[in-house]
């Protein structure tokens, strides 16, 4: 009887489902149409459409607050974003700063200051915020200074856009802020 009632006591709780989170998890593509390359008309087309980068990452929302220098203290490691750690993945080998880098997957952790922003590549994943965090484990690293968006950005955003032929930029913005990030394919 204390088995079957142990059976259905995790039923119904294995049927239940999480609350919506407050900062929805997203993803940014380069290219930015490789989700629905299945689409493409041409095999060449889908081809071109293939990922080669792919960040994932939680949305949080400004909701009134000062993010940098308040909410997000200058100085200090910060996991871009909310919940879990954002994530990096290449597909294709790159340089990341001035490092080469293969590919793989990544964790991503920034460093804002006041007038500029570092990026960081860690080897370490699947951690929640910044309490997984070891410096020691940073890979490469870019400095880019800051610049300051015309509108106020609501929900963190991040973009993967073209801007030669080998070399994407990472933008990254919330609030008026926002800075980008060169990373050149191989």
């Amino acid at each position: 009887m204390l088995i079957v009632f142990a059976f259905t006591c995790l039923q119904i709780k294995a049927q239940k489902f999480d609350k919506m989170d407050k900062s929805p998890m997203d993803r940014a593509y380069y290219p930015a149409n490789a989700a629905i390359r299945f689409f493409e008309k041409t095999e060449e087309k889908k081809k071109a459409a293939e990922p080669k980068i792919r960040v994932s990452y939680s949305r949080p929302s400004k909701k009134g607050r000062n993010i940098f220098g308040e909410l997000l203290k200058f100085n200090k490691p910060w996991r871009i974003g909310a919940n879990e750690s954002t994530e990096i993945i290449f597909m294709t080998d790159v340089v990341f700063g001035d490092t080469n880098i293969q590919a793989g997957r990544y964790s991503l952790i920034a460093i804002p200051e006041q007038n500029q922003w570092t990026l960081k590549l860690n080897t370490l994943l699947d951690g929640w915020g910044n309490y997984g965090y070891e410096p020691s484990q940073d890979i490469a690293s870019i400095t880019v200074p800051i610049q300051k968006a015309k509108k106020v950005i609501e929900q963190l955003s991040i973009a993967l856009y073209k801007v030669s032929e080998k070399k994407i930029h990472l933008k990254i913005g919330w609030d008026r802020t926002f800075a980008e990030f060169p990373i050149t394919l191989k």
